[in-house]
Formats: structure tokens, sequence, C-alpha cells
């Protein structure tokens, strides 16, 4: 599958990790030419179990993707509408479906991620800033709006409606810390510690099969919006998902056959008998 002829990122698959660096000087915006490619990129992902792990990060040592382009937002409707005539915007559509990819999407954050490059980000699966460098801010209600591109949804169920609320009124910066603390990303980490953790959680997650980590990627996601009766049964939906297109099975033989789970060096260190279930396909 060719990952080419983007205007606003590379791609380099490594593996089976496909790393999209954002380059688009002078400072990332996110206009019509960014949600092109990305759109395209999405397209790309859906079709491609070869690449099971995304990594989105930046060329530019400060940002990693600026807000949206004040060019479109100047030519917003600005006469109110009922609610049955709203329809999804732009950026909320490339949005929700780059979270619905199969792979298992990572932002590695090494700038500031505001507006809508931050409700981007919010949209991956996982996301890691570094201390001092990283820094996020949804300033939309600053200027008369509010954030429009899923932020506001995401970050009320990834921080709770308190924080959420502070992060949109408050219209300020807030740091890496800050952000592990409310809950909008996985880690902060050092700037000299960010790159090999992500790499590492990348080509680890890679290991596995795709359709495992599609399965759990749909079943998280569709937990979220679903009371628990309904959540239980999807979830029993995805694990058949999972098993039908993975070997799964065998491997629970095999770990059967070879009394795997009564081996009290196999209990102690799992991570050796995952290793070793590899090899049964």
């Amino acid at each position: 599958m060719p990952y080419e002829n983007f205007q606003t990122f590379t791609v380099e698959v490594k593996g089976a990790v496909a790393w999209v660096t954002f380059d688009f000087p002078p400072v990332n915006v996110q206009g019509q030419q960014m949600l092109a490619d990305l759109n395209a990129l999405a397209f790309r992902l859906e079709n491609d179990r070869g690449v099971k792990v995304v990594v989105f990060q930046s060329a530019n040592p400060d940002i990693w993707v600026c807000h949206y382009d004040t060019d479109l937002l100047k030519e917003m409707p600005t006469e109110a509408i009922a609610r049955d005539e709203a329809e999804v915007l732009d950026l909320q559509a490339v949005c929700e479906r780059m979270s619905k990819v199969p792979q298992a999407t990572i932002a590695k954050l090494e700038g500031m991620a505001r507006g809508g490059g931050h409700e981007f980000a919010l949209a991956l699966d996982m996301r890691f800033g570094a201390r001092g460098k990283y820094k996020m801010m949804q300033m939309e209600v600053a200027m008369g709006i509010l954030p429009c591109g899923g932020g506001a949804s995401r970050m009320a169920r990834q921080a709770g409606l308190g924080r959420a609320l502070e992060i949109c009124l408050s219209a300020r910066d807030f740091d890496a810390d800050e952000a592990e603390a409310y809950g909008t990303i996985n880690k902060a980490l050092d700037p000299d510690e960010i790159g090999p953790y992500v790499e590492n959680l990348a080509n680890r997650i890679a290991k596995w099969p795709a359709h495992s980590i599609n399965a759990t990627k749909k079943m998280v996601y569709e937990s979220i919006d679903r009371p628990i009766v309904d959540a239980l049964k999807a979830e029993a939906y995805w694990l058949y998902q999972a098993t039908s297109h993975t070997p799964a099975v065998k491997r629970f033989t095999w770990a059967n056959d070879e009394g795997a789970q009564f081996d009290l060096d196999n209990q102690k260190d799992w991570e050796k008998l995952v290793v070793q279930v590899q090899d049964v396909n």
C-alpha cells in the first residue's frame, strides 16, 4: 500500500508501524489541504492490514499541529440554524474517520497542539506529551465560538465534565504534566524519553494480530456510549470477530496442552509466555 503524494506530511512505514510526520510550514496549520491528506491517509489505512500502528509526530520542533485555518473560519455562517438542520463539519468528519481506522493510533506530542490540532490529537487512541515542549489549548470560547472538531465531546469522555469545561472555558495553555493529571494524555515524558517510549510501545503493539487490535479498539470505543448490558454483548460480538481471524484458539490450545497456566514461572513472568505464544499460528 503506497503512502505517497501527501502535501502536509510524510509517511514512513517501518515493519508494521507507519510514522506520519507533519511538515507543512510555517506552523502546520489545519486547513483544507491537511484535511484532504488525512482523509486520503485514512482511506489507505482502512484497506491495509499490514500496518498495525500509526504514530503521528511533527517535523516542527515547536508545533505539532496548529489550529484550524482562520481563512476557513472567517467564512462561517452568522445566522443560527435549527438543531435538525445541523450537519457534521469537515474537521469533525476527519477526526471521527481517523478515530475508527483499524490500526492503533498514537500522538507523539513534542510541540504545541491548540484548537483543531488538539482536537485531532484527542481523536487518536493514545497521546504522549514531552515536558517543556508540549502545550495544549482550546481557545475557541475566547474567540466567540466553541471547540467544534469533536474536542468538547471527547474531552468530557476522557477528562470528565468539570475538567473539560475548565479546559474549554479558561482558554489557556496546559502543559504536559497538567494534561496527564487531567487525563487528556496518557503520560508526560521528558524530551529525551518520549521518542524511545513511543517507539517501544508502537513496536510492541505491532507484534499482535491486526484483527485483535481492531476488535479491541472497536469494543473500547463502543463501551463509552452503550448501557452496560449492550456493551457486554458488543464485547462478545467483537471477541468472536477476533477469534475468527486470528490464531487465538490455537494459542490457547497450545498453552493448555503445555500446562502453561500451571507453570509458576509463567505466572511470575507472563512476558515470557507472550513471546513464546507468538510462534503458534
